[in-house]
């Protein structure tokens, strides 16, 4: 396993964790500064307000104290869905917990005698963003389904003393949630999770263990990354992991719980993704700029909304970021046949009654199409009528999970397939076709 090498020694990298914490304490003062400067010239009582000169100062400072600021988790704020055509409360409860993930269910005030909605696994992403990434997803399933997500812990919060935690350790927190939940679960893979969930299912269908998924969907996930390999990929074989253990690999500093922890931080995970879409990025604050002085709050608030979520960045532990890299990006051993879980040999073959559904996007630039599609190639004795493929045309990887061609074209297939396919659902309907493009 890659994640349990030790490190050979202290590196300057080690440092620069501390580095960017003291900038950040260093920046403090003059982000207080702006702030201020922000509130005193967008209060509606100074007349500098209400000019392109004071907007533009306002916006100055905000734009500088945003881009300098250290983004917390953010709330999923989920507090009501619709369900049968009436409005509902929702209540957010823990209701499984281990040091590094905290199993939520969104709970609904249904009436009593109502026939119980199928329950949804939503398996969130442990690639550097916290689970509140799938809030729209979350939302979206909402009405159909009795839904849990992992909320995953920031590893820079996690005292040393729990110990550490790895891929192996994650496919053991997904099979005991399986376990928590029981029977004729369905389960919602997320792109990073779609290896350790497909891993997950396969060993326990393996022991023909009975708390098995009904179905399991797996979304932009990077199954068999020799597919249409992206940027990211291609560095994970271009480098190799003693590249990674040397240059990626740091200490969380004092005073934080998870002082001494050896952790991927968010911020570098954070720098790579922005820097694939630097211009983009670039452009979306100078518009949220011109939004600003134009006194378009719409066009400001999208932007705030957006990257309040995407600058909201959580650190991995070291174990478990290499064992991913060397498994899934650099010996690609699950389709090759040679991922093993403690010793136990991964076998996608041992997959027969968990019906599949997998979903691409045709413009995905983290996990390249046809990555996921692999999965339907390694389940081979899942039988055609439990499979689906579908590729959702026009989008990238985020609206896959996301925003309105996912509401309106993904999250009736994935509603249709679990209601199918789960254990208690009546036989199948006769479906357009196993394997669907647009």
């Amino acid at each position: 396993m890659g994640g349990r090498r030790a490190r050979p020694g202290r590196t300057g990298f080690d440092v620069f964790y501390q580095l960017y914490e003291l900038n950040h304490a260093a920046v403090q003062p003059f982000r207080a500064y702006a702030d201020a400067v922000k509130l005193l010239y967008s209060n509606p009582l100074n007349p500098f307000s209400h000019t392109p000169f004071g907007r533009s100062i306002a916006a100055t400072a905000e734009l500088f104290e945003r881009t300098t600021r250290r983004y917390g988790k953010p709330a999923f704020g989920l507090t009501q869905t619709v369900v049968d055509w009436k409005t509902v409360a929702v209540t957010e409860r823990v209701v499984w917990s281990r040091p590094f993930c905290n199993l939520i269910r969104f709970e609904r005030d249904l009436p009593g005698g109502r026939r119980a909605d199928p329950k949804l696994l939503i398996v969130a992403p442990m690639s550097g963003h916290y689970a509140t990434l799938l809030r729209g997803t979350v939302e979206a399933m909402l009405p159909y389904a009795d839904v849990y997500i992992t909320d995953w812990t920031d590893a820079r919060m996690v005292p040393a003393a729990e110990g550490t935690f790895d891929l192996d350790d994650y496919i053991d927190y997904v099979i005991d949630i399986f376990h928590k939940l029981g029977p004729d679960t369905h389960v919602m893979a997320v792109c990073q999770p779609s290896v350790p969930v497909l891993a997950a299912v396969a060993l326990m269908e393996a022991k023909g263990d009975r708390f098995a998924p009904a179905t399991m969907t797996l979304m932009g996930g990077p199954v068999d990354t020799r597919r249409n390999p992206t940027a990211v990929n291609l560095l994970a074989e271009e480098k190799g992991l003693d590249w990674f253990r040397d240059n990626v690999i740091m200490q969380v500093p004092w005073p934080v719980p998870g002082f001494s922890r050896d952790v991927y931080p968010g911020f570098l995970q954070l720098s790579g993704f922005m820097s694939m879409n630097l211009d983009r990025h670039i452009t979306a604050h100078k518009d949220f700029f011109m939004h600003l002085v134009k006194n378009d709050g719409d066009g400001a608030e999208k932007h705030r909304d957006f990257y309040d979520e995407y600058l909201a960045v959580m650190d991995l532990t070291a174990e478990f970021y290499l064992q991913t890299v060397d498994t899934v990006f650099i010996r690609h051993a699950l389709p090759k046949g040679e991922m093993t879980h403690r010793g136990t040999p991964v076998d996608p073959k041992a997959i027969r009654n968990v019906a599949l559904l997998t979903i691409e996007g045709e413009n995905d630039d983290i996990s390249g199409l046809g990555q996921t599609e692999a999965a339907h190639g390694l389940c081979v004795n899942i039988p055609e009528d439990r499979r689906v493929h579908y590729v959702q045309p026009a989008v990238g990887h985020y609206g896959v999970f996301n925003g309105s061609r996912f509401r309106s074209e993904i999250v009736p297939r994935i509603v249709d397939f679990i209601t199918s396919y789960g254990n208690a659902a009546p036989a199948p309907k006769v479906r357009e076709t196993r394997k669907a493009k647009g």
